[in-house]
């Protein structure tokens, strides 16, 4: 199998969102559409309650996926669909927007003192951007964990390992979301199907993200103009975005293991027109789902 060569690398960004939550921005908005389908990844990562406690309070959502996976932590769920429930550590929360939906997460102070948790948004083409919504509670102990040659540990949330297939299924974009854990001193190659993005997001550790040796081969986004130091290896809040050439990603470690989660899913190529929690294809579908949720027929 050919292997795919790193697109660019970014370096996760702090960033204010919710009600003043910190976090850091993976990407996001300025990244459209190098990662379509997908449309943003935050990373919560704190030990310090009140970077965490403010929350993200009742909010719409129309025409996109939100993932939240949670590490470390509480986090409380409600929604307009009367959906009420508790993301603990290494569940999942699959949430489909489409046509409309009101909700809150609210995390709640973490147990092992860390809260640490991730939250992707993944775009609806416009044929399904009305789809009725619809929620998945995903618990730790219904994600399946694969053992692969040299002792790479997979925790398969969306697709196939080994023949082992993830909770998470009949999703629009075939996505595959696993979090992936390599052992100092191995190569690891993950199969793709042909076409769709790509990326990895480091979590701990430190790796090489394909066969190149040079840190200058790829665009690289600096994390600020303080930032002198431009690596080949990748670490921790980094994203490795792959390019669309190549059957394969191959990852290997040196002195260190390395874990990361790896995302996958069939690119849209529509046009995306976004403001704030809502993303459809025109600015004329944005208006009238302004327009609706302010005279509060949002909810179909």
């Amino acid at each position: 199998m050919t292997t795919r060569h790193i697109k660019k690398l970014f370096k996760s960004r702090p960033t204010i969102e919710g009600a003043g939550v910190h976090l850091k921005r993976a990407f996001g908005y300025s990244q459209v559409p190098q990662f379509d389908p997908f449309l943003m990844l935050d990373d919560f990562h704190s030990s310090n309650p009140a970077d965490y406690l403010p929350g993200f309070p009742w909010h719409p959502h129309r025409g996109i996926e939100t993932i939240t996976y949670v590490l470390e932590g509480l986090v409380e769920h409600g929604d307009s669909m009367g959906n009420k429930g508790v993301i603990g550590a290494g569940d999942v929360q699959w949430m489909t927007a489409g046509s409309g939906i009101i909700h809150q997460e609210m995390p709640k102070e973490s147990p092992t003192g860390t809260m640490w948790g991730f939250q992707f948004w993944a775009n609806l083409p416009a044929s399904q951007k009305m789809m009725a919504p619809r929620y998945r509670d995903v618990k730790a102990a219904d994600i399946p964990e694969v053992t692969l040659e040299g002792g790479v540990a997979v925790k398969v949330i969306a697709g196939t390992v080994g023949g082992v297939q993830g909770p998470v299924k009949d999703i629009v974009i075939e996505p595959e979301m696993l979090d992936i854990s390599v052992p100092a001193g191995t190569v690891f190659r993950r199969p793709l199907p042909a076409g769709h993005t790509a990326f990895a997001y480091i979590l701990a550790g430190e790796g090489y993200f394909d066969e190149c040796r040079d840190a200058y081969a790829h665009e690289a986004a600096s994390a600020g103009w303080l930032d002198t130091e431009r690596r080949c290896m990748c670490g921790p809040e980094t994203v490795a975005l792959f390019g669309h050439e190549g059957e394969a990603v191959q990852v290997t470690t040196a002195d260190r293991p390395v874990r990361f989660i790896l995302v996958a899913g069939k690119p849209l190529g529509e046009p995306v027109a976004w403001y704030g929690p809502i993303v459809m294809n025109t600015n004329e579908e944005l208006r009238v789902a302004f327009e609706e949720y302010e005279k509060g027929t949002f909810i179909k």
